[in-house]
């Protein structure tokens, strides 16, 4: 697991913009809206210069990589898998990082954060077509079932989210109850992540 929790608020902050790293508790008492954009750390006053095409890029990496909660290896992988497929690459590396079981966990609304989802998965509360599978990047497949087991129903947060009424669930999954499926990959419309993946193709094909 990517332990890369500890400041999130100032990972938004460093981004410049939210990025709902704690679900939707990022709709309430945010630091971004108190102080607004603006850099963390002592001199991010002094940070007004135009950023070059390089840091631009790099800084959409990073952004990629705070969202979905992975590190620069997973990254890097997914690029050169990506690039083997005929197709946009940036759509490519989007429908893979959707197709991972933590994100499917927070996409059918069993969580109210990647994060959370992680840890459903790493405490072997997921199940995948009937067994449990505690691996975060495990890529699942068109058809594959994805549930709960009856202990992840006790946790509050989840019991929650599953009882909620108005969540709406991508176009691409179907869920009922504390079960989901993956009906169909994801078109780039369908991918609902404010990421310029065009910008990230461009930095590691540089």
């Amino acid at each position: 697991m990517i332990k890369d929790y500890s400041k999130k608020c100032r990972l938004c902050r460093a981004s410049g913009e939210k990025l709902f790293l704690k679900g939707e508790r990022c709709f309430t008492k945010c630091p971004i809206d108190r102080k607004g954009a603006v850099p963390p750390g002592q001199h991010r006053a002094r940070r007004k210069r135009k950023p070059s095409d390089y840091a631009v890029r790099l800084l959409e990496k990073q952004k990629l990589k705070r969202i979905y909660g992975i590190n620069e290896r997973q990254l890097k992988n997914y690029f050169v898998e990506a690039r083997k497929v005929k197709g946009a690459t940036g759509e490519r590396i989007l429908q893979i990082l959707e197709s991972r079981l933590d994100n499917l966990v927070y996409r059918f609304g069993f969580s109210p954060s990647r994060r959370m989802a992680k840890q459903l998965v790493d405490h072997k509360h997921i199940l995948v077509n009937g067994k449990i599978v505690n691996i975060p990047s495990y890529r699942t497949k068109l058809n594959d079932v994805v549930s709960l087991d009856s202990e992840a129903l006790t946790i509050s947060d989840v019991k929650k989210m599953v009882e909620r009424k108005d969540l709406t669930i991508p176009n691409w999954l179907a869920r009922k109850a504390s079960v989901g499926k993956f009906s169909k990959l994801p078109e780039r419309g369908d991918i609902e992540t404010d990421i310029n993946e065009q910008l990230i193709v461009e930095f590691y094909s540089r």
